[in-house]
């Protein structure tokens, strides 16, 4: 199990951190920043030059995952992790991934008043301070104004602690007692488990009235998608993308839809790859587009888009999936992909 402890930059999560490690069993302290500070010295200046917070570097993101991931299997029991997530399609992101690893985690938001927060950023840069504090005070006034644009989001999905008026090992025993009463809820994001080889996968295009199509946004990955997902062992794959927009969308396809594209994903580590297959489930009208039902955990949004949109909206590999399978149905063919390239 991980407790993620967000918050404000200054609202005391790594104090809070190092009290609660001692009020839980088992309990090991993990902090992402190191996996920054590591990535300084690994990555390219110019790629580093590309960002302004290492957390926008995908790879970071994967490694906190990965690195949770590995220090669970080493230790076992329970992390304690003092982070501070404003993005929530990060939060979804990671999160998600460490769902589809089994690893259940409880999200605690440590929330002084905001008068008292600027006070204690405004502290750390006194003139007798270092520069590192000097830095970091900069840091966190930078990232204030993102933080309470975040607070709609992160005071409903996580588990808040006011610490306006209790010390960092009063807030760590409210933690501690809420993660063992249950107040503290696992974070809803589910996701299937990593797959261990190649898998078939199967989506579904959905166009409206306009000929647009369909996209969701996934809550545990970043990138629109279409609906669909994995085939179940046994499982006939248009069923498997009808089953998928039944769940994902709440509705039900009344013909098993036409295949349009088979496109062989090849494996780029951690990726396994395999068969991805697009099928073209018809027109929904607006009726029936007014019926769609979401999945919190797992969706966020849906919209119908044209092709140019898509392009902007689903990552590279997706879209000349989307692309191919467009013209496949404009000339009522099926094409065969090799990594999105018709052979």
């Amino acid at each position: 199990m991980i407790v993620w402890i967000n918050g404000a930059f200054g609202a005391g999560k790594t104090t809070t951190a190092r009290e609660l490690i001692d009020l839980i069993p088992n309990c090991t302290l993990y902090d992402p920043e190191l996996i920054g500070g590591e990535l300084r010295r690994l990555l390219p200046p110019k790629r580093l030059a590309e960002v302004t917070d290492y957390q926008d570097l995908p790879i970071w993101r994967r490694l906190v995952v990965d690195t949770a991931a590995a220090l669970l299997a080493e230790l076992g029991g329970v992390l304690v992790v003092p982070m501070t997530l404003l993005r929530q399609e990060y939060r979804d992101e990671i999160f998600g991934g460490l769902a589809a690893r089994r690893i259940p985690v409880r999200h605690v938001l440590l929330r002084p008043d905001e008068t008292i927060l600027r006070e204690r950023i405004a502290a750390r840069g006194e003139p007798e301070t270092s520069d590192a504090d000097q830095r970091a005070r900069q840091w966190a006034s930078d990232h204030f104004d993102p933080y309470l644009a975040a607070l709609d989001w992160l005071t409903t999905d996580a588990h808040v602690v006011d610490t306006s008026r209790i010390d960092p090992l009063e807030a760590a025993r409210r933690i501690a007692a809420a993660v063992r009463t249950g107040e503290a809820t696992v974070c809803e994001i589910v996701q299937t488990p990593e797959p261990t080889a190649e898998t078939l996968a199967a989506g579904v295009l959905l166009f409206d009235e306009e000929d647009r199509v369909l996209l969701v946004d996934p809550t545990y990955k970043p990138g629109w998608e279409f609906p669909g997902g994995v085939v179940e062992r046994g499982e006939p794959p248009a069923r498997a993308g009808m089953r998928e927009v039944a769940e994902e969308l709440g509705l039900e396809l009344d013909q098993v839809p036409r295949l349009l594209v088979v496109d062989w994903e090849p494996p780029l580590p951690p990726r396994f790859g395999g068969l991805r297959l697009l099928f073209d489930g018809g027109r929904l009208h607006s009726r029936e587009a007014g019926r769609v039902q979401l999945p919190g955990p797992e969706l966020r949004a849906w919209r119908f888009v044209a092709e140019e949109e898509a392009a902007e909206l689903l990552p590279p590999v997706r879209y000349e999936r989307l692309r191919w399978a467009l013209r496949a149905r404009e000339r009522g063919a099926v094409l065969n992909l090799e990594a999105g390239v018709p052979v």
